[in-house]
């Protein structure tokens, strides 16, 4: 080595070795210290809402956010960044859907509503017929075919306002937009509209996929606001015999080509150990998607930023995946669990953000009793940032997939208080982040990252 280019390596050693000479406390400060005064993380998070909104997966708009996403990447001192190939579903949603009300005492009233992921279209001059509201399965079935046919279903049930934890009365009402219209089919019904799984009463409506599974015919299925649920509910009340006239000419195309984004980072000793941290890029077509789950993508491509500028190099191979087709069938997720048994990797931790990128609160963990133990004994280093939540409920849906390698699973946790107020609708635009938790929410994966990776399990 020439002797101009040995005081270079020398500061270079010094500078990647520096985090092991510090205490836990001072590596933590250096991380949020990073964060925080970071901007490009909020300006790419913008240029990906305002340029690439609508980005669902199979659409142009998603392999446009793809490469946008893959040049910043680029930028930011991956040993390697490359796509992995996946095909996934291109449900079209088509033209604007039109519903209203028909009321003889009430006269019309147009609302605001969209159809659900996946579902089918109605016919070309719309459809039209009486309802009936129920706010469950059991009512439903108590009701039967003879009250049921021929109408339109309309799930009327409200998520508990009551539940600090709006992720608990989320999975309360949930099943209603996944199966209602497979449920409702079975008793002759001709569609179903569900009242918009939201905690704000507003005048979005919120989307989000549907399946068809056990049923005679697809029947469509559409979300309409809080806001017109309530006057559906109460027109149909006054004036049983009123009718909805609902529109829409959704449809399943073939499936397309697309990907996961990855950028690399080899493990300075345990480069076959790999730790993977990510959020998923696609993004409802009705929405700018920051929240969900622009923000996670962000977040994960930060934790190799501040880690590069406090000169820590992760003795694992670090990947961030940017995975593709979350909100429709979670093939980016499995590609990327069957590629990685494909090729015997040892996933170790996986870590996702996709929980809105409000003030991080802490974390939810798929694992062994014993090792969560090992991550609550973290508590005390985070919980000056206001991170004190660790438990194990869970975790992010695209790294679930690697549970069957065996590998730690976890979620980070935003507070949840809003999150369902712009969730899956056009309320979720770059204007509804803050910034200084969009950062918060970065350091606080980094340091979590951080700390498996320097101990591990042991």
């Amino acid at each position: 080595m020439s002797k101009y280019f040995l005081p270079i390596a020398i500061s270079l050693v010094i500078t990647l070795s520096g985090c092991s000479a510090k205490k836990d406390t001072e590596v933590f400060a250096d991380i949020y210290k990073t964060a925080a005064g970071d901007t490009s993380s909020y300006q790419t998070l913008r240029v990906l809402c305002k340029n690439y909104p609508n980005r669902l997966c199979g659409t142009l708009l998603s392999i446009q956010a793809i490469r946008y996403m893959k040049g910043v990447m680029a930028q930011e001192g991956f040993d390697r960044v490359y796509l992995q190939e996946c095909s996934v579903a291109h449900w079209q949603r088509g033209s604007q859907e039109v519903g209203a009300i028909r009321s003889k005492k009430f006269g019309e009233t147009k609302l605001s509503l969209c159809a659900l992921g996946n579902s089918v279209g109605t016919a070309v001059n719309g459809l039209q017929a009486g309802v009936v509201e129920v706010a469950s399965f059991e009512q439903l079935a108590k009701l039967g075919e003879k009250a049921v046919k021929g109408k339109i279903i309309f799930f009327n049930k409200t998520m508990d306002p009551g539940k600090a934890n709006t992720f608990e009365a989320y999975g309360e009402v949930v099943s209603l937009r996944f199966a209602g219209a497979s449920v409702a089919a079975r008793y002759g019904a001709e569609a179903v509209v569900i009242r918009s799984i939201t905690t704000a009463v507003d005048t979005f409506p919120h989307t989000g996929v549907m399946r068809y599974r056990d049923t005679p015919k697809q029947i469509p299925a559409f979300a309409l606001a809080t806001a017109y649920a309530d006057i559906v509910s109460k027109q149909l009340a006054a004036d049983p015999k009123l009718k909805l006239f609902l529109k829409s000419d959704c449809k399943l195309l073939a499936d397309e080509k697309s990907f996961n984004l990855i950028g690399e980072v080899r493990g300075s000793e345990f480069a076959d150990e790999i730790i993977t941290v990510g959020g998923h890029i696609d993004a409802w077509d009705i929405t700018e998607g920051a929240h969900d789950d622009g923000g996670g993508c962000v977040q994960a491509i930060a934790v190799w930023k501040i880690f590069r500028a406090i000169g820590y190099r992760p003795k694992r191979t670090l990947r961030v995946v940017l995975f593709m087709d979350e909100e429709l069938n979670q093939r980016g997720g499995k590609k990327y669990a069957a590629a990685a048994l494909l090729k015997k990797e040892k996933h170790l931790f996986a870590l996702e953000s996709d929980g809105g990128c409000d003030r991080p609160i802490g974390f939810s963990f798929d694992t062994k009793k014993e090792y969560l133990a090992k991550f609550q004994s973290y508590r005390n280093l985070f919980a000056p940032y206001g991170v004190t939540l660790f438990i194990n409920e869970g975790s992010g849906v695209d790294v679930g997939f690697l549970k069957e390698q065996n590998a730690v699973l976890g979620e980070l946790l935003a507070d949840p208080g809003h999150y369902f107020d712009y969730h899956h609708s056009g309320y979720d635009t770059f204007e509804r982040v803050n910034k200084d938790y969009l950062n918060q929410g970065s350091a606080t994966l980094a340091s979590l990252i951080y700390l498996f990776d320097k101990y591990g399990l042991r």
